[in-house]
């Protein structure tokens, strides 16, 4: 007599338990990690150059200056993708979604970096906006394709259903296909923060700031400890957006599906 065993439910399990416990490890291991590197730079013998950028009012302004061109870029890219999303979803605008999808996919594809150049000497701008509008269509098309996949994705007699009793198209949108679609959504959108946050650091060759100065500066003067913050700080960052990102993953997404 042979016996099969359901591993089913044990791997899911396994697998929201490693979630859980990234969920708490992550920002441990952030905290740590930029602690320990803060504490070094600002200990021993620091070179008169150097406390020019290691000092708590220069990190600051770098940090403050990534977190502005981060949410910017994000709104942008909220706003953009998630109403397009949508309407390329709906029945007379399904044949524009290849085309929004190519564009996007090209946004991509292309390097950061010559995006954000192009668009400064076409536009002659510098600062923020220069910098947050080529980086929010770099980071368009995980939220506009995840919009659309996770409508895409509903059970088609959900909707029939809906419509059976008697709820209209919009109805139908907001209170069955959104929610069900929000997991999808969340997921692209914490995809697009991570890229905000990583190309954030680009933005330091439009006059823009952020971390991206500070690991410039130690670069071109070969200062390795202004270099090492700056790279720490980033990265610290970029991993504490992704650790908020799968939070919201966890608290907006239907009650039913978590």
């Amino acid at each position: 007599m042979t016996t099969t065993v359901d591993t089913a439910f044990s791997t899911e399990s396994g697998s929201k338990r490693a979630e859980r416990i990234r969920l708490f490890a992550q920002p441990a291991v952030v905290v740590i990690v930029v602690g320990a590197v803060l504490l070094w730079a600002f200990t021993g013998e620091i070179k008169p150059n150097e406390k020019e950028t290691l000092n708590a009012t220069s990190l600051l302004t770098a940090l403050g200056d990534h977190l502005l061109i981060t949410i910017v870029v994000t709104a942008m890219v909220v706003v953009i993708a998630v109403p397009l999303g949508i309407l390329l979803t709906r029945p007379g605008a399904k044949f524009l979604a290849p085309i929004f999808l190519g564009i996007a996919n090209i946004g991509q594809a292309a390097p950061a970096l010559g995006v954000l150049v192009l668009f400064f000497l076409w536009t002659g701008w510098d600062g923020l906006w220069v910098a947050a509008i080529p980086l929010a269509f770099y980071s368009l098309l995980p939220v506009l394709r995840n919009t659309m996949v996770g409508l895409q994705q509903v059970d088609p007699s959900l909707v029939d259903a809906g419509r059976g009793i008697g709820m209209s198209s919009q109805s139908v949108l907001w209170r069955i296909e959104f929610p069900l679609a929000v997991p999808l959504m969340l997921a692209g959108l914490r995809t697009s923060l991570v890229l905000a946050v990583g190309t954030a650091t680009l933005a330091q060759f439009v006059n823009a700031g952020g971390f991206g100065l500070l690991i410039d500066t130690g670069y071109k003067l070969q200062l390795n400890k202004v270099l090492i913050t700056g790279s720490v700080l980033a990265v610290g960052l970029a991993l504490l957006v992704d650790w908020l990102g799968a939070i919201a993953e966890q608290l907006l997404g239907p009650k039913g599906l978590r």
